[in-house]
């Protein structure tokens, strides 16, 4: 299985003594200092792990690694990142190990002194807790072909986890990079090999992970370094895709596989997958062509920063607008405090470059030729400047106020999440776009109550209110403001925005409750000029006529769409419902009953659901509730489509690494995500928590009742009929009411359990996953640096990995069900869904109350196994959660419900206990007639 670019970890070469010129002066003139100083370069240059290697033959070894290693455990900006002990001497190793913080990574062990050897230094690092560099080398010498490197390495696999149980996910086998064009015939496969190599060991060795020392394969080039950079580069986009995960090169000089010149390209693939007999003479003769036309050498990285920082000699109104352009805000507060001592007032600095530059933002991003994650990177180093200013700007206050220079937003807008809804990534995006162009923004935050938003909008004299959200509880709470604003005789533009709503919601149900311009905001990049036109004059009148004629079309067509697709009544379309033979059926048995909490021991976890179910269920009464789960584990399952969906960069995973349009920065908002997300992991920044259970039940027409587990034995054929159990909760389940073809079913959920006159138990799985504790509190501390492209980066990275854990735990669910275990997908595969069951959650279009919510929280005691709490619109705080059913039936599959009738809408009511006002308020955007 390979592993994808985005989970490639990068270990920092350049305090390895043997890989570090610098490095190397610096230790053994006893500079630590300087030393410190590369190991801190190379975590801010995105290295994941630090190499570390101080072998050399005037250097004590010992004590040397000792102490860099307490050097560097308090240096909290490298400390944060792992650390991997490198020495040939086990002494050098073991010193190391005696004082290293967190999980280490030994390198390296092997069989080259034989087994025995090899088994006592591998105890050790298991007894130490950390992982270990198997190098692909034993007694013959050191592997250079394919099948050699997959012989050691299998032969050292069944060693460490058969003979002294090492876990197998703590294994990194390193099967030797090889120089290529070396000119020897033999050496001209080794790269090929090596790709080989790594998918055979990643498909035939569980859990293993992939490492190498990257340089090597470049030697043959040393002294030209653009070469040997486009050299890295392809053989890791080739290596990753084999499967390959970690990679040890110098993080500051790793160039992108998609800028490499094509012709540059051609020659060094030539040379790693062996195309032709001649590749090594091309690439030597094109290498020194290269060198040739860059004077003779090529450009050390001293030059390279030179030419990148020549915009540093720009007057400092350039300098200011460069590094808005740019989003670099490493000089941000010197050039600020340059133009104070050139400029009057610190507002007139606002005012002019800085505003002058944020327009150059504003302009390319409006044509298209900036993308979301550059303007906020743009707003963070406009910011920091203005933090900066603020001090002087207050002084100024009075002075200003007396002589009648206040400076004037471009107006006041405000914002918040409306009541019961915690999500606001859009929003606050939406927040640092505005201020951007000189908006006095102020953002109220989330769960905000109508009262509060209308009394702040008086109090700071709003000119647009705009309001958020995600659940389908919140369309009705934005109709309710509507409704407000215009009992307390507001005139300023309301906008809405957040992914459930839509123009047409806006204009059916919000427009008609407020006269004074309801606007829908697609996204973020339309915000600016809808703001713009509403407090404009000259543009509001042709602007609000052209937003009113299209509200009113999308009434109309609304109201025809009804008329012309009458839905069809309840009792005909459970008539129409997908029908099974139950007595066929392959209903699965999970290995247990009841709630499972699962924390940091989750590998061993699943390790048993794969081998030994009965095993299964006798261990897994052990696990703890209160441990959280290694993030590490679950950052595989990232689906990183919908990342990029949030910045509004637009396109299918991992397409959009390589659009011609968008590619370059997708290229770069990936890079940056994984660095924070490496931060995330080894500060343990997110707590992330999860429970599953699994019960037995039947359908009762369209409900799902519950049965107590404690009625059912596991072991036998058929356990209890369903009249003998207990009822402990039923799920209420609505149909699709839609007149669809003749070979096309009105489903519901309860379709996919057998139902009770069946005479057979069917069993049915809940859960509730959260990677979000810590989310926010991590994304205020960005905040208050001015950092609004890191906080919405960290809030982005909390929901992927909770719908990542969402993946993983169904997986889990899968296996323990039994049918899971013989899959073999990939992770494509997997993303796309590619396996048997659902997990539709309630809420959602196969499910639309959300109310059932709080049904299976109380069933999963959500809230004790993990902390997630629900919102009186029952969203789950934290936001970055996930919670829902298993429904493991070999024809299940994801619908929409679409428009209920009130027939249905009705029976509902009574089959909940709920009023039917208090129904049609929950169920509000899915009726298809009016409720007044």
């Amino acid at each position: 299985m390979s592993v994808s670019a985005s989970q490639f970890l990068i270990i920092g070469e350049r305090t390895n003594i043997t890989g570090s010129p610098k490095f190397a002066k610096a230790l053994k003139a006893g500079d630590w200092d300087a030393c410190l100083a590369i190991a801190h370069q190379q975590v801010e240059n995105g290295a994941n792990v630090i190499d570390i290697n101080v072998d050399e033959a005037l250097i004590e070894g010992e004590t040397t690694m000792t102490k860099f290693l307490n050097l560097i455990a308090a240096e909290p900006d490298i400390s944060r990142v792992p650390v991997m002990i490198d020495s040939s001497k086990w002494t050098v190793l073991e010193a190391g190990l005696k004082c290293i913080q967190g999980k280490g990574i030994v390198n390296s062990i092997s069989l080259k002194d034989g087994e025995t050897e090899f088994l006592r230094r591998a105890k050790l690092v298991l007894r130490y807790g950390a992982a270990a560099v198997v190098m692909a080398f034993d007694e013959q010498g050191q592997a250079a072909t394919r099948d050699e490197k997959v012989r050691i390495c299998t032969r050292a696999y069944k060693l460490l986890t058969e003979k002294i149980g090492f876990p197998p996910e703590d294994i990194i086998f390193d099967p030797n990079i090889l120089t290529v064009a070396t000119g020897i015939e033999e050496h001209n496969n080794y790269a090929v090999d090596f790709f080989e190599a790594a998918k055979i060991i990643k498909d035939t060795l569980p859990h293993v992970k992939i490492s190498g020392g990257v340089s090597n394969v470049s030697f043959s080039f040393r002294g030209n370094n653009p070469v040997r950079e486009a050299m890295h580069a392809a053989f890791l986009y080739h290596a990753i895709r084999a499967g390959m995960d970690m990679g040890i090169v110098n993080a500051g000089m790793l160039g992108v596989y998609e800028e490499i010149p094509k012709d540059l390209l051609e020659r060094i693939e030539d040379v790693l997958l062996n195309r032709r007999p001649d590749s090594t003479e091309r690439l030597v003769t094109f290498a020194d062509e290269l060198k040739a036309a860059a004077g003779g050498k090529s450009q050390t990285p001293e030059a390279k920063s030179q030419t990148e920082d020549a915009w540093r000699s720009l007057s400092v109104e350039e300098r200011l607008s460069h590094a808005l352009v740019k989003g670099i805000d490493m000089y941000v507060e010197a050039d600020t405090e340059e133009c104070r001592q050139k400029y009057p007032r610190p507002l007139d600095i606002i005012e002019g470059p800085l505003m002058a530059g944020m327009r150059v933002v504003g302009d390319l991003f409006g044509a298209g030729k900036m993308f979301l994650p550059q303007v906020v990177k743009s707003a963070r180093v406009m910011k920091k400047s203005v933090a900066y200013l603020t001090p002087f700007m207050e002084e100024e206050k009075r002075k200003l106020v007396a002589a009648g220079g206040v400076s004037r937003a471009q107006g006041k807008f405000l914002i918040a999440t409306v009541k019961g809804d915690v999500h606001d990534i859009g929003k606050n995006i939406v927040g640092v776009v505005l201020a951007c162009n000189n908006y006095e923004v102020t953002d109220l935050g989330v769960m905000v109550a109508c009262d509060k938003i209308l009394a702040e909008a008086k109090r700071i004299g709003a000119d647009v209110i705009g309001l958020s959200g995600l659940i389908t509880p919140s369309l009705d709470e934005m109709v309710h403001v509507a409704k407000e604003m215009k009992r307390e005789g507001f005139t300023v533009p309301l906008l809405i925005g957040g992914a459930t709503t839509s123009p047409a919601h806006t204009s059916v149900k919000i427009a008609p409750e407020y006269p004074h311009g309801v606007v829908h905001v697609l996204d973020a990049s339309r915000v600016v000029n809808v703001v713009s036109a509403l407090l404009s004059d000259d543009q509001k009148p042709a602007f609000m006529a052209d937003v009113t004629a299209k509200q009113e079309k999308q009434r109309e067509d609304f109201a025809a769409r009804r008329n012309k697709r009458p839905l069809l009544s309840l009792a005909t379309a459970r008539d129409r419902r997908q029908k099974f033979d139950w007595s066929t059926v392959d209903i699965p048995r999970p290995a247990f009953l009841g709630t499972r909490g699962f924390a940091s021991n989750l590998k061993s976890q699943i390790s048993d659901f794969r081998s030994d179910p009965a095993n299964l269920k006798s261990e897994i009464s052990n696990l703890k509730f209160d441990e959280p789960i290694d993030l590490d584990e679950i950052k595989r399952f990232i689906d990183w489509g919908p990342f990029f969906s949030a910045w509004e960069l637009h396109g299918r995973y991992p397409d959009i690494l390589k659009d011609p349009v968008v590619g370059p920065e997708a290229v770069k908002l990936l890079a940056d995500a994984q660095k924070l997300l490496a931060q995330i992991i080894a500060e343990k920044r997110f707590t992330a928590k999860a429970i599953i259970g699994f019960w037995p039940c039947n359908a009762v027409g369209d409900d799902i009742e519950i049965y107590d587990p404690s009625g059912i034995d596991l072991s036998l054929s058929n356990g209890r009929r369903p009249d003998a159990l207990k009822v402990l909760t039923t799920f209420h389940m609505l149909r699709q009411q839609l007149e669809k073809p003749a070979d096309q079913f009105n489903h519901a959920l309860s379709d996919y359990i057998a139902p009770k006159d069946s005479g057979r138990i069917d069993y049915m799985g809940g859960f509730a996953v959260t990677a979000g504790h810590g989310v926010e509190s991590f994304a205020a501390e960005f905040r208050a640096q001015q950092d609004d492209y890191s906080a919405i980066m960290a809030q982005a990275l909390g929901d992927r990995l909770a719908e990542a854990m969402a993946e993983k735990f169904h997986k889990i669910a899968r296996e323990a069900c039994g049918f899971g275990k013989t899959e073999n997908l990939t992770m494509e595969e997997l993303i796309r869904e590619k396996y048997r069951g659902i997990r539709p959650a309630p809420g959602y279009p196969a499910c639309p109350d959300h109310t059932e919510k709080p049904i299976l929280f109380k069933l999963l005691d959500a809230e004790k196994a993990t902390g997630i709490t629900l919102t009186e619109s029952c969203a789950m705080n934290p936001a970055s959660s996930v919670s829902g059913w298993y429904f493991n039936h070999p024809d299940s599959k994801y619908f929409g419900v679409g428009k209920l009738g009130k027939d249905q809408v009705t029976e509902y009511a009574t089959r909940k206990g709920m009023t039917l006002t208090e129904t049609e308020k929950w169920l509000g955007p899915y009726l298809d007639y009016d409720t007044v």
